[in-house]
């Protein structure tokens, strides 16, 4: 994907998008689970406790803090920075796991190539599509990548689980990440989160970006619209849908 300044045109704003990734593009076979047992054991000598707290919809921030904590790992936010690092070390080794344990999410390239096409038309939208994800970057990169869904994202300018506990304190991030590249303005309802959690919708609520509700995950949709998600689709099948919620354009009946 080209990374270069917008010629934006007047009247015509660009749009920032950005998309979660487990459960709304894509079912990574366990792979994140997986890692940490293996990082727990090889730092620490213990396997992952029990009793945790769902990881859906957390920052990998949290997630880690918590599973430190209940292993009994001294000093928890003290060694995050190590922990993490492993974590990060060892993400790209895992792509043959989510190949053979992964999948692409119903409809899921397609949306994001269609997304990705408004920007190519003559007169179209200038539209930057990147992540806002729990997932650390290494994470988030080996699960799309082993399913080849990063052609038409730039990563660099996502925002992901290790920046904080929070997932609204990504979105500031990926703004700014995003501002700095590209030369725009995507404060405010430039900037739309898709995901299947209420802490998608949330981040994106309280920071006043648009939300966009996938109930692809555990979640259902009323779940979504209660959380304050503007729509909210069962899955990313139906492109036309998509495409017109990213956009805030109502779907032809």
């Amino acid at each position: 994907m080209a990374h270069r300044p917008f010629l934006v045109r007047s009247g015509v704003r660009p749009l920032l998008v950005l998309w979660d990734v487990d459960y709304t593009l894509v079912a990574a076979g366990g792979v994140g689970r997986y890692l940490y047992e293996v990082v727990l054991a090889e730092l620490y000598g213990t396997p992952m406790p029990a009793g945790l707290r769902s990881m859906a919809g957390r920052t990998d921030t949290s997630i880690a803090l918590e599973v430190l904590a209940a292993a009994g790992v001294p000093d928890p936010f003290g060694e995050l920075p190590r922990f993490q690092q492993r974590l990060a070390d060892r993400a790209p080794e895992l792509g043959s796991m989510v190949r053979t344990h992964g999948r692409i999410l119903p409809g899921a390239a397609e949306a994001v190539a269609a997304v990705s096409a408004l920007a190519r038309q003559a007169d179209g939208q200038r539209v930057v599509q990147s992540l806002l994800t729990g997932n650390i970057p290494a994470l988030a990169k080996v699960k799309l990548g082993a399913l080849g869904l990063t052609e038409h994202l730039d990563l660099s300018v996502g925002a992901y689980g290790d920046v904080s506990e929070v997932r609204a304190d990504l979105v500031p991030v990926a703004r700014q990440n995003a501002a700095r590249r590209y030369g725009a303005d995507f404060s405010g309802t430039a900037a739309v989160l898709i995901g299947d959690t209420p802490d998608d919708v949330e981040a994106a609520t309280t920071t006043g970006a648009r939300a966009v509700g996938v109930a692809s995950g555990s979640f259902t949709m009323r779940q979504l619209h209660e959380a304050g998600a503007e729509v909210v689709l069962p899955d990313l099948s139906d492109t036309a849908a998509v495409i017109g919620a990213i956009c805030a354009v109502e779907p032809a009946s």
